[in-house]
């Protein structure tokens, strides 16, 4: 069996299910109907934990919660807004994103991602932001991913990523890649071949439609993979030949994923990427 070969079954060992794709699904409901469905991690959102504050949960709680689905932590989101967030907002997020780490480490998750949000701002302010961020999560001997988005004003290319992660220069900080922003930003298939592969912390992925819907900042047209426009042979023979490790994150948004049965859904990902594998 070649290196590749290896790599490519090593991935259909490596599948989480992210929690937005099941968005209609309450948690923890949702972490069992992942496990039943047959993924072998989940991706927990920042917005889950705090579904569970809002119930009246606490964090012991929530960390009980996750324990007791039995079933690994990929990645944990913390909230997002701290790129470009300033004075007390910007620590507020900080404590955020340090009490995210806390739950991240009694859950056995050793990675924590976040996103650009909606708000705009200055490269050096996302530099500096960045850098204190990867502090914070170090300290708790954990690593950082982000996540650019193809439908922010600013940072929404592969390029602007690997701008901001070369000026970081942290070594808890790393870079998330989607296959949905990758396609919609003309970095598609192959697109990422350019990226080191110690640089790649996480990786997510849906299919894409080949129109895009006109000004929506959230995208939640993602598909089941398969079944839209991403050169899914390209992307995970690239990911191959960079020795990839890590989860692949099935974030797939989209009302008609969450107005079906939770285990229908969960059930169609998780076989429609392991065929693609087989593949």
């Amino acid at each position: 069996m070649s290196r590749q070969e290896f790599d490519v079954a090593h991935f259909s060992r490596r599948l989480a299910l992210h929690t937005s794709t099941l968005e209609s699904t309450p948690f923890p409901q949702v972490l069992r109907v992942a496990r039943e469905a047959g993924w072998n991690a989940v991706e927990i959102r920042r917005s889950d934990v705090m579904q569970a504050y809002r119930a009246g949960h606490g964090r012991e709680d929530v960390i009980a919660m996750i324990r007791a689905a039995d079933i690994p932590v990929a990645t944990l989101g913390t909230e997002y807004g701290l790129l470009f967030a300033q004075g007390a907002e910007r620590e507020r997020l900080l404590a955020v994103l340090d009490e995210t780490c806390v739950i991240a480490k009694a859950v056995g998750c050793d990675m924590i991602m976040t996103a650009t949000g909606q708000a705009g701002g200055s490269l050096d302010t996302a530099v500096a932001n960045m850098r204190t961020a990867a502090d914070v999560v170090a300290a708790h001997g954990l690593r950082l991913a982000y996540e650019y988005s193809s439908a922010h004003q600013t940072m929404n290319t592969l390029d602007i990523a690997r701008e901001l992660h070369a000026r970081v220069a942290h070594p808890a900080f790393g870079l998330l890649l989607d296959t949905y922003h990758l396609e919609r930003s003309g970095a598609g298939g192959r697109g990422f071949a350019d990226v080191p592969a110690e640089h790649i912390f996480a990786v997510q992925y849906s299919d894409v439609p080949l129109t895009a819907p006109p000004g929506m900042l959230r995208p939640t047209d993602r598909l089941t993979p398969g079944k839209g426009c991403v050169r899914w042979a390209e992307v995970f023979a690239l990911l191959a030949e960079k020795s990839y490790h890590g989860y692949l994150s099935y974030e797939a948004p989209n009302p008609e994923l969450w107005a079906r049965p939770a285990p229908e859904a969960a059930r169609e990902g998780a076989e429609a990427t392991r065929a693609l594998l087989a593949a």
